[in-house]
């Protein structure tokens, strides 16, 4: 039997609460995520679906996907949040290539994926499996709703370790086919979600069902921490660091400067989700174990949510998209090591509003390469035309847009898809609360 830490007794409320953010949640420092068991026949907790409920807002997006990951490994503790616990997490597919899941153990996360439109063609469905595959292959376990069960998503099932059946969408009759169809044509376990009656929870037993969530076992609870927001200059500068390779003593020294930078980074790499054995309690180590690629994942999704003075973080966000739009772009074009000049030009492309300071004196206290400073400073070299076609994306001049687009020979397709996977990718839920 399990503990009582591990298991609940909570019965269906009369009817559904309202599980939206605090009223005050959006002004302070607060993320706060509702968390809802699985739990096995007898009760004892599996893992833990998470939901973000900092906003008031349902709007679920890719920003919120890495957001929602980051808030609970950066900010809240996955310690106090999951314990050791299986993690699962909610995706849109934009948000699966995503860097913030280069940040995670796989061995921890669950990743719910959802259905295509209504609408979507065999062509699409088929289109998305090597993604998917590619999950799988770096050790994340996959779950899909009941939809995978049907026709057009039978090449997805071979692909599914969950499989979460809606106790409110199925039919009664339906339920003992659907499970015997599920387990003949798949190794998933199945889940038997939004369960609010007892009758729901045995006829569901009864065919062999071993995980079960819902109203009648527990409903969310919220857990709420304050978040440490440290200077965007300081992030920035983490970034720049990065980027350039800078010794792990530089790296220290900037982490050192910064009790907010430093206390996150070292609630971060002792989180259950990254999955280290052992605990990290000095800044060098950190920066050895985590490594410079997720290190920059890390700072750049900090940078879309640290604030100046209580200020929403527009300025940072925006930076971050420009840097993700153009690194898309030069994707197309050129060599995997501009790409991350690329980024670097985006970035910093609006270091003078940041700081406060001309963009020319900003770029002095950074060693960046030349073809970098080149477009920044004086419009011109390899990164120029990428630069001010990222800006034409901002701006909605459509003449410019097509004029930009054209010279480097790109559809307007191909740049289109890239701001919106530029937006999706460093969109923050602090923004979207505005």
């Amino acid at each position: 039997m399990p503990s009582p830490a591990d298991s609940t007794d909570i019965a269906a409320p009369s009817a559904l609460p309202d599980f939206g953010a605090a009223p005050d949640a959006q002004a302070s420092n607060q993320a706060i995520i509702a968390r809802q068991p699985i739990v096995d026949a007898q009760r004892a907790v599996y893992g833990y679906e998470l939901f973000d409920r900092t906003t008031a807002s349902n709007h679920h997006t890719a920003a919120s996907d890495a957001a929602l990951l980051f808030n609970a490994l950066s900010n809240a503790g996955t310690e106090a949040l999951v314990g050791k616990k299986t993690v699962f997490i909610n995706c849109t597919h934009e948000s699966l290539a995503g860097g913030h899941l280069e940040l995670i153990h796989p061995d921890k996360v669950v990743l719910e994926i959802p259905p295509l439109a209504v609408d979507a063609s065999a062509q699409n469905i088929e289109g998305r499996i090597a993604a998917l595959q590619a999950l799988r292959q770096r050790g994340f376990r996959l779950a899909f709703d009941q939809q995978v069960l049907r026709r057009p998503y039978a090449s997805w099932l071979p692909l599914a370790s969950f499989i979460k059946l809606d106790m409110q969408a199925l039919k009664p009759e339906l339920a003992a086919p659907l499970v015997q169809f599920a387990r003949a044509h798949s190794q998933a376990t199945l889940v038997a979600e939004k369960v609010e009656t007892a009758e729901q929870f045995q006829r569901m037993a009864d065919l062999g069902v071993t995980l079960f969530q819902g109203f009648w076992f527990a409903q969310p609870v919220l857990v709420s921490t304050t978040i440490a927001k440290p200077a965007q200059a300081n992030v920035i500068q983490l970034i720049n660091l990065v980027r350039k390779q800078a010794s792990t003593a530089e790296i220290e020294e900037i982490l050192k400067r910064d009790p907010a930078l430093s206390f996150n980074l070292l609630r971060f790499i002792n989180s259950s989700g990254f999955g280290l054995s052992c605990e990290v309690t000095s800044f060098r180590h950190a920066v050895m174990i985590l490594g410079l690629k997720k290190l920059f994942r890390w700072a750049a999704l900090l940078l879309t949510t640290s604030r100046a003075d209580g200020t929403a973080p527009a300025v940072g966000t925006t930076a971050v998209v420009r840097g993700r739009l153009m690194e898309l772009l030069a994707a197309e074009l050129l060599p995997p090591e501009e790409c991350d000049n690329a980024f670097v030009v985006g970035v910093f492309s609006l270091l003078d509003v940041m700081l406060g300071i001309p963009l020319e004196k900003a770029l002095q206290s950074v060693a960046l390469p030349d073809t970098v400073t080149d477009a920044l400073l004086h419009h011109k070299g390899v990164f120029a035309p990428f630069l001010a076609l990222t800006k034409a994306c901002e701006s909605g001049d459509e003449e410019s847009f097509a004029r930009l687009a054209q010279e480097l020979h790109l559809t307007n397709r191909q740049v289109n898809w890239a701001h919106l996977q530029a937006l999706a990718w460093a969109e923050s839920l602090g923004e979207e609360a505005m």
